[in-house]
């Protein structure tokens, strides 16, 4: 949206939010914005810490992030 960068780099973030609106958001009834956050967080820490993505190899984003730093 903002114009910059490559073409494909909203692809990965439309992406993004379409695993969080079907693998938690529509899943959920949050009682209210405070509710949404921890559960936001919380999937958020299961996105990136246990839940394996095919286009990393069946790997975790984690994993990717500390191969690179090492």
């Amino acid at each position: 949206m903002d114009g910059r960068g490559r073409v494909t780099d909203n692809n990965f973030i439309e992406r993004l939010w379409r695993s969080v609106k079907y693998e938690e958001v529509y899943l959920r009834d949050y009682a209210d914005g405070a509710e949404a956050r921890r559960g936001l967080e919380r999937y958020f820490r299961f996105y990136n810490t246990e839940r394996r993505h095919q286009a990393l190899g069946h790997r975790t984003p984690r994993e990717v992030h500390m191969a690179r730093a090492a």
